[in-house]
């Protein structure tokens, strides 16, 4: 036994010590690239600087604990201490800014299918100068959380010290301020875009940045595809409130496929559906199997006639249409399944007797390629960045060790759904000048509109500074064409240009 002791002593003393040596060698200065650039936007010729790069966040006793990774687009100006600033993030937890990078508010972006009609296969994939990004009128600062992109841990840090509601929300607070003291914009009007998760960090952010002894208060928000109250994005049985705010985006996603409302404009139908679901459909939920079995039938007719679906599948589900369900029910017999970021993808699958989608997202494995090879692309060939770690676009392992907890360690908090629509709504009462701008895509089976009309009619919400736009897009509505130039005219309309 003493044989055996002996080495494995020796082996915990030698990880031990290896670690601890790992600690102790000198962390590398920030790596940062900087290029100029020309380009034009809005019809304005327009000089700018592209810097890419790390900046060290610090714990209390000034270590280094992370490298956070960015991408700012400045253009120089005399007095450019007032000129707005917009810094952008996307969600997941767990996914980089690649998306609305490439997608819509970069300098360069990848085009897809704009009619969600081809998957967007493999290489070579189509980039192109935009012309419609808001370098005329904001410079543009893109953020990868912690364990996403190129950023990373260092030093003394640890994963748990960033992976969480409020840990991720203090550390992109902490580099907006770091940013803008570096850049001397504390005079800059501020703006944060998000996209899904990203708009609960936004809320998250503006109430980390109210606090610490800095305050920096926003002129506003940009919320694509809004994600503060999760009941309501949440398909799951015994959650009645998700039966009633997919509702409406699962009947205009069987119109958009021709099966249900035809004959009908879009609007016309969804505000259709919307009466429908206020007013027979969430009474008739709330009452379960106290209905009777001709109320029961005529609801069920009134769905079947909304979402498209046999009378008796709706029956049969007990007038509850699960989100997943209705992807794969929906275009069964064709043997399609559609999307769920954006309902207007089909997808084959293999597996035609499966109760919900068994391959994934189309609307998600249709565009991923193209836009990973884009930013690499742009980051190699433009930006001249070069680092020897893979640019991780999402991060899967990010979620399973996220702390949604929005109380510290060691409070009492019982699990519920995450929240963060009051915090917002008392961050627009203490800060009179921030305003909010929700975008909605009609196809989005993952955070639907109604959620949006939903969470903002309570948690006491100033409404006269929120503004909702609605698209013909999904959650990425800017991969609609015809979204994207109203998405860009609606954000120029919102910051007051």
């Amino acid at each position: 036994m003493k044989k055996l002791l002996l080495p494995l002593m020796f082996f915990i003393f030698s990880t031990g010590f290896a670690q601890e040596a790992e600690k102790d060698t000198p962390i590398p200065d920030p790596i940062v690239f900087e290029t100029t650039h020309q380009g034009t936007f809005h019809g304005k010729a327009i000089s700018y600087k592209a810097i890419s790069g790390e900046t060290f966040l610090k714990n209390n006793e000034g270590e280094p604990v992370a490298a956070l990774w960015s991408t700012s687009y400045i253009k120089p100006e005399t007095d450019s201490g007032k000129r707005p600033v917009t810094f952008i993030f996307n969600g997941g937890p767990g996914s980089a800014s690649v998306w609305l990078h490439m997608g819509v508010f970069g300098p360069k972006i990848v085009k897809v299918d704009s009619d969600a009609k081809t998957d967007d296969g493999a290489a070579p994939f189509n980039m192109v100068n935009n012309e419609l990004a808001l370098l005329d009128i904001t410079d543009l600062v893109f953020i990868d959380p912690v364990g996403t992109g190129y950023s990373k841990v260092i030093g003394k840090g640890k994963e748990e010290d960033f992976w969480g509601l409020t840990e991720d929300a203090k550390s992109i607070a902490q580099f907006i301020r770091i940013w803008i003291t570096k850049h001397q914009r504390w005079q800059s009007p501020k703006y944060i875009a998000g996209e899904s998760y990203g708009t609960t960090r936004a809320a998250a952010v503006t109430a980390a940045l109210e606090s610490g002894g800095q305050a920096v208060a926003l002129n506003g928000l940009i919320l694509i595809s809004q994600a503060l109250d999760y009941q309501g994005s949440t398909s799951m049985h015994d959650n009645i409130a998700s039966y009633f705010t997919y509702f409406p985006t699962m009947a205009a996603t069987a119109w958009y496929h021709g099966k249900a409302g035809q004959g009908k404009k879009l609007e016309d139908f969804v505000a259709e559906a919307r009466a429908f679901a206020y007013n027979e459909y969430l009474p008739a939920l709330y009452k379960g199997n106290q209905a009777t079995v001709a109320e029961k039938e005529k609801i069920a007719e009134r769905i079947s006639y909304f979402l498209g679906l046999e009378k008796d599948y709706v029956l049969l589900s007990g007038n509850r249409i699960l989100t997943d369900r209705f992807k794969k029910e929906l275009l069964r017999k064709e043997g399609k399944t559609i999307g769920t970021l954006d309902g207007r993808y089909i997808g084959e699958e293999g597996d035609q007797t499966a109760a919900s989608p068994t391959l994934g997202d189309p609307s998600s494995y249709g565009i991923d390629a193209a836009y990973t090879a884009a930013l690499q692309d742009h980051f190699a060939k433009t930006l001249k960045v070069k680092v020897d770690r893979p640019y991780l676009t999402s991060n899967g392992s990010i979620g399973g060790k996220w702390n949604w907890r929005p109380v510290p360690a060691g409070s009492y908090w019982e699990p519920s759904y995450v929240n963060v629509a009051r915090s917002l709504g008392e961050s627009m009462r203490r800060n009179i000048d921030l305003k909010v701008m929700v975008a909605n895509g009609y196809y989005d089976l993952i955070t639907p509109f109604l959620d949006a009309e939903y969470t903002f009619a309570r948690h006491d919400i100033p409404m006269d500074r929120v503004q909702l736009f609605y698209y013909e897009g999904g959650h990425m509505m800017y991969n609609h064409r015809p979204d994207f130039e109203k998405l860009v005219k609606d954000i120029r309309g919102f910051m007051g240009k």
